[in-house]
């Protein structure tokens, strides 16, 4: 299931960075870090983009599965938080 969800979600955030990029460029493909013809600026905002993107998608596909295992089985598939231990000082 987690796999299936993973890849659909990376599937969505290509779809989204892909028209997203053709919205602010007006171009149908996004530079390519290799592109000779393109410069630092237009790389790295179209990287920075993208890892936004995939970041965005990748979050929301996973708290929809979190979601969905919970109203299915009653659990929250992370399991609770545990408070953290504390230290003695000596």
């Amino acid at each position: 299931m987690g796999f299936a969800m993973g890849w659909v979600g990376g599937a969505l955030a290509g779809l989204a960075f892909q028209a997203t990029w053709k919205a602010i460029r007006h171009e149908d493909d996004a530079p390519d870090p290799l592109d000779r013809d393109r410069g630092w600026g237009e790389v790295l905002l179209a990287a920075a983009l993208q890892g936004a993107i995939f970041a965005v998608v990748r979050s929301a596909v996973n708290r929809t599965g979190a979601k969905a295992v919970e109203r299915s089985t009653g659990v929250w598939p992370a399991g609770e938080k545990k408070p953290a231990k504390k230290t003695v000082d000596a």
